[in-house]
């Protein structure tokens, strides 16, 4: 437990750093706060209808799951502040489990690749969450603001 909480304080620390070396600070207005709220309100108000219109999608497409599938936030560490959802898709204990999906950036080779994992938590706090291991992620959403 106290290694992820290292690992995500040193991403944190590594983003806040390099934020400032490359860009020029940003500030965030009330009115980002208030967006980025209300996308995660809508993430959990529209999740069951996401997840069945993804179902349906890939059913349609010859790549449905027999496996239990359920829509959670996205919660990003590093390159920015992003809000979105994803699906998540496995064993229906490990999906009633999982509450949000961590998504870690960084930048590999001197900027020539951007990394992005993505990791099934059981969580929605970024600095206290255990992995769901058994559980993928199946689909993302991003929702324009």
């Amino acid at each position: 437990m106290k290694m992820k909480k290292r690992i995500v304080t040193g991403l944190l620390v590594t983003s806040l750093l390099s934020v400032g070396v490359t860009s020029a600070v940003q500030a965030f207005s009330l009115g980002d706060i208030f967006k980025g709220g209300g996308v995660a309100v809508l993430v959990s108000k529209f999740s069951t209808p996401l997840n069945n219109f993804i179902n349906t999608l890939t059913l349609q497409h010859g790549s449905g799951t027999e496996y239990a599938t359920k829509v959670v936030p996205i919660i990003t560490v590093g390159g920015g502040t992003y809000v979105g959802a994803a699906q998540v898709t496995g064993e229906q204990y490990l999906i009633d489990q999982t509450k949000a999906v961590l998504q870690i950036e960084a930048a590999f080779g001197g900027n020539q690749f951007r990394v992005k994992t993505l990791i099934p938590i059981d969580s929605e706090n970024p600095t206290n969450f255990s992995r769901v291991q058994g559980v993928g992620v199946s689909a993302l959403i991003d929702v324009k603001i």
